[in-house]
Parts: structure tokens; C-alpha cells; sequence
């Protein structure tokens, strides 16, 4: 499952669960948040003040492991 920037908060935790650790580690509230299904990757790294790349690299990371 290839991770961008423009995906929704809510599709990605959905459609791999594996990546609401990364979430959590990096002390992002959208576990459970009402504007997941509205917010994308890019608006919640901007949101929580997390840099954009090293996020997108653990969701890929996480994703990666989980497959392996």
C-alpha cells in the first residue's frame, strides 16, 4: 500500500492498521479523531507540527514490515 501525502488520515489507518503505531509514536491525536476521514497525511503532519517525509517514511516503513 503505497502512503502519499493527499491520502486520508482515516484510509490509511483502515486500510492498514499496522500504521496507527506510527500515529501514536508520533504523538498524533487522529486515532479516533473525527476529522481523520477528512484530514489528509500533509494536513495532519501540519496540523502537529511533524516533519512530512520522516512520517511518511515510518508509515511506508510499518507498512513494509507488516508484509514482509
Amino acid at each position: 500500500m503505497p502512503i502519499g501525502f493527499d491520502d486520508l488520515v482515516d484510509d490509511v489507518m483502515s486500510g492498514a492498521p499496522e500504521t496507527i503505531r506510527v500515529f501514536l509514536a508520533f504523538r498524533m491525536g487522529c486515532v479516533g479523531c473525527p476529522i481523520a476521514c477528512f484530514h489528509t497525511v500533509d494536513d495532519a503532519c501540519r496540523e502537529h507540527g511533524v516533519d512530512r517525509d520522516e512520517f511518511r517514511g515510518a508509515l511506508r516503513a510499518a507498512v513494509a514490515e507488516a508484509m514482509a
